[in-house]
This record gives C-alpha cells, structure tokens and sequence, in this order.
C-alpha cells in the first residue's frame, strides 16, 4: 500500500494550495479517506475526513470555510483545497486510509491503517 501526498509549498497568506494523495496498493473506494496535519512541537491533528462515496465530509474548525475535501475514486486521488491560507496553517499534511466504518473514527488519527508520507505547507505572513 502507497500513499503519495503532493502539492506542498511555501504559499502567502491568503493564498490557495492543492494538495493531492494518490493511492496505490488499496480498494481505494471502499476506503474512507482523513487528511491529518503536524506542526513542529505539536500533535498530529485531524483536518478533514471524507466517505467512500464522498458524500459525507467533516473538518476541523480551524479550517472550516477555508478547505474543501474532495475524492476521484476513478483516480484513486483524494484532494485538499486550501484556500485563505494562514500561517498557523503551516505544517507537514498527511493523507490517511481507515478501513473502519463509523463517524467517530474518522477524526482520530490511530483509527487510520495507512498513512502517506507528509507534504510540507508553509504560509508566510
């Protein structure tokens, strides 16, 4: 299993970043799919999940208004649209695959079976 997160970098605030996960190695549809995020000294946090089928989403409310969640379950490809970038945004951002069923799974991170590598965002002020 392979997940792949791309599409970091180094934004201004206000700007927009997308990043992508593609994954390999998975029935990628029958996977609930969790974008997680680490700042340096800090915990994991859960920043968004959404469902098989895409049509249940959640996220956090820091982020709330500003991302969006989407899912091409033809590319095996799940997307973090960032949008009015802060620098308390600025961390490295997992994407993540849980094979477990049940809302109250999806916003912690040791329910997650298979992480990607991390993608770097730093916003500047």
């Amino acid at each position: 299993v392979q997940l792949q997160a791309s599409g970091g970098g180094l934004v201004q605030a206000g700007g927009s970043l997308r990043l992508s996960c593609a994954a390999s190695g998975l029935t990628f549809s029958r996977k609930v799919m969790g974008w997680f995020r680490q700042a340096p000294g800090k915990e994991r946090e859960f920043v968004s999940f959404i469902t098989t089928s895409g049509g249940t989403t959640d996220y956090a409310n820091s982020v709330k208004g500003r991302f969006t969640i989407s899912r091409d379950n033809a590319k095996n490809t799940v997307y973090l649209q960032m949008n009015s970038l802060k620098p308390e945004d600025t961390a490295v951002y997992y994407c993540a695959a849980t094979s477990y069923y049940g809302s109250s799974y999806y916003y912690i991170a040791s329910q997650y079976d298979y992480w990607g590598q991390g993608t770097q965002v730093t916003v500047s002020s």
